[in-house]
């Protein structure tokens, strides 16, 4: 056995879209107004769609002759935790004589932990960020954070949908603009799904900018 997959029963889905607005990996997508896995290799097996599902057509089945792309997922991780070592230059590799100053402008920063009211907020420019992009972009400070309340987050690990807090603070305070950097992984779509979410459950019309950030530290 090669671990757990999900499986849809087309006759029991109502083509809601709740699994794929779950799916942290992008790995359902509604096609013709029905749930459909459209990437095996992508699916984690943890069953993030499982609860959103309200007529029960999401169940578990066992991987057994997993396709070659499916098998690189399991042997060598999905995409948001293969393993590979980045080659960088010399001239990144010469040590930081002189800091940057942080460009952080208030605390707490992580998104559970930050007041849906609080006074910083008001006509605030939002940074919605995924945790890796800040490692992962060498210029994430002075590029995308000045300027910007910051928001910190990650889909995968920190097991919450943050649709309901970031429409209560979109709703809640005179925001201008949302920006959202993620990385290029799969997983990292769960931050920008919930964001639009938000969004629209708030019902305001803000500019939003997606930026996505490659595991090398490129912004693609």
């Amino acid at each position: 056995m090669n671990g757990r997959i999900i499986k849809i029963d087309k006759e029991k889905c109502n083509g809601c879209g709740a699994c794929a607005a779950a799916c942290h990996e992008g790995a359902i997508e509604m096609i013709d107004g029905v749930a459909v896995l459209v990437r095996e290799d992508h699916c984690d097996g943890l069953g993030d769609c499982l609860p959103a599902c309200p007529t029960g057509a999401i169940s578990f089945t066992e991987r057994t002759e997993p396709s070659p792309k499916a098998s690189s997922c399991l042997h060598g991780g999905c995409p948001g935790t293969r393993a590979k070592a980045l080659k960088k230059s010399e001239e990144s590799e010469r040590p930081v004589r002189h800091a940057a100053a942080s460009q952080l402008m208030q605390w707490p920063c992580q998104i559970k932990l930050v007041p849906a009211n609080a006074p910083y907020f008001d006509a605030a420019d939002l940074l919605i960020a995924a945790d890796c992009t800040a490692y992962a972009y060498a210029s994430f400070h002075a590029d995308l954070m000045r300027n910007h309340i910051t928001l910190i987050a990650c889909p995968k690990l920190d097991g919450v949908d943050y649709t309901e807090k970031l429409a209560a603070i979109l709703t809640s305070n005179d925001i201008r603009s949302i920006r959202v950097a993620r990385m290029e992984v799969p997983c990292c779509a769960g931050l920008e799904y919930a964001v639009k979410r938000a969004l629209q459950a708030s019902g305001k019309d803000l500019p939003l900018e997606i930026i996505t950030v490659s595991t090398d530290g490129r912004i693609l």
